[in-house]
């Protein structure tokens, strides 16, 4: 199986971003080889548990400080202690996430446009 159909795999279709966390996730364009997704987590707000199975091109048009659980809830990341200064207008790139959900702890909004990767 190649890493396509291991990102496609039925079984983690219901982890998916937009199927699993619609609230907070929403596709602006998809095409054979790309999806554009609109995330938005407004402060106080926590996602449900979910997966970006493909790498991803961001850019952040507002900013707030997180946490980052897994899928047991485990803090994976927090923005707070970490050395990274993530702020509007910051573009970025990510590799697949495994199951998790956000929580924004900051006063701002999260609001970031992603481009998900096909091939």
């Amino acid at each position: 199986m190649n890493q396509d159909e291991q990102n496609n795999s039925p079984q983690e279709e219901w982890l998916d971003a937009v199927v699993a966390a619609p609230e907070h996730h929403r596709v602006l364009l998809e095409t054979e080889r790309v999806r554009v997704l609109d995330t938005l987590i407004k402060p106080g707000d926590e996602t449900p548990v979910h997966t970006h199975r493909r790498s991803s091109v961001n850019y952040v048009l507002s900013a707030s400080d997180f946490i980052r659980f897994d899928a047991a809830g485990n803090v994976v990341f927090d923005s707070r202690a970490a050395q990274v200064d993530l702020k509007t207008g910051t573009a970025l790139s990510s590799p697949p996430l495994a199951p998790h959900s956000v929580r924004n702890v900051g006063d701002s909004e999260i609001h970031v446009i992603s481009v998900e990767l096909k091939d």
